[in-house]
């Protein structure tokens, strides 16, 4: 019986010990996911890297962020391919020139790398899905916010990246909701090229129209113009125009406390790195056999092809939930 009861507990001891073992499930040393994107210097960014890390704690894996600090995409798809190139156990990426990208996403997926596009998508590449906002019903909220403001009449100019898939949606979705309103005229869709002080440049030749050339409200698709703008009325003493700008960083939702941004469309970075990382993970840890690059057309595929994180309108009445938030992850 001694014996019977030894055997039981060198087996109770083993099977303790395969599961411990078993809980070894990441490991910091061998995993390493990275967040791809351009613009680095932006508020967004570091919210939405915030999530990705937090993501990454809580896994013990390792997450890197790379790519350029200003918008260029030839940087952002160099950051890319050495990330793949380091034979990383997944990417998130945000895509600033869809078709530039597509190839190296198409690469990757090809060589058993998980790609997730994150923020900005690239929907003809192979990536598996995207997680982010749904930038047409963005385009929809602040179109809608835009034709209350102008109580349907005026000159609008709107401030993109050309060629960023995200913001094309967002101009798509305020043109839909214009389009049943042709007493507001779209005068100009400038290129900042992710420039503050093109933004500036711009705002200043803008403001100086009058009569009927007069613009009476500016659009932000992207998150650096709507502090440019709201500096150069401010200097100019200009009150009677609208400006909806894009995202919660503190200097906007302040812009929004003393009146010279209208409202802003808010935006869940945090929300996309975290789910984003965690997403890959799960991939990573269960990658299909045979892994193929067609899961956004394959009617049994394990992903789906969009995961919404939600927008909001904020504007003085909800300016002072979102400004608490922003301030705590920026000032990190």
């Amino acid at each position: 019986m001694k014996n019977v009861g030894l055997k039981l507990l060198i087996v109770a001891v083993s099977i303790g010990s395969l599961g411990f073992t078993g809980c070894q499930y990441h490991s910091k040393k061998n995993e390493t996911y990275y967040l791809v994107s351009n613009n680095l210097k932006l508020p967004y960014w570091k919210v939405l890297n915030e999530g990705f890390q937090k993501a990454a704690a809580e896994y013990d894996v390792t997450a890197r962020l790379v790519g350029p600090d200003n918008f260029d995409p030839q940087a952002e798809l160099d950051s890319f391919t050495r990330a793949v190139n380091s034979r990383p156990s997944g990417i998130l990426i945000s895509v600033a020139d869809a078709n530039l990208m597509r190839p190296e996403i198409n690469s990757a997926i090809e060589a058993g790398i998980p790609v997730i596009t994150v923020d900005s998508d690239a929907p003809t590449s192979n990536r598996l899905y995207f997680i982010g906002t749904n930038n047409l019903s963005a385009g929809h909220l602040g179109g809608e916010r835009l034709v209350q403001k102008l109580n349907g009449k005026g000159n609008v100019v709107f401030y993109t990246i050309k060629g960023q898939p995200n913001l094309e949606e967002r101009l798509k979705g305020y043109k839909d909701m214009l389009a049943d309103h042709p007493g507001i005229k779209i005068v100009d869709v400038f290129d900042t090229k992710g420039d503050p002080a093109a933004s500036f440049d711009q705002t200043e030749q803008y403001a100086a129209k009058s009569g009927a050339d007069k613009i009476d409200a500016f659009v932000c698709l992207e998150s650096s113009a709507g502090k440019s703008i709201a500096e150069v009325l401010k200097r100019k003493g200009v009150t009677d125009r609208a400006v909806i700008a894009m995202d919660v960083d503190s200097d906007t939702l302040n812009l929004i406390k003393d009146g010279s941004i209208e409202a802003t469309i808010s935006q869940k970075p945090y929300t996309m790195g975290y789910v984003g990382l965690k997403a890959l993970d799960e991939i990573h840890h269960y990658l299909p056999k045979p892994f193929h690059n067609n899961y956004s057309v394959d009617s049994f595929s394990p992903y789906p092809v969009f995961i919404d994180t939600g927008t909001a309108i904020v504007d003085k009445v909800n300016v002072d939930i979102y400004a608490g938030s922003a301030a705590a992850v920026e000032n990190k």
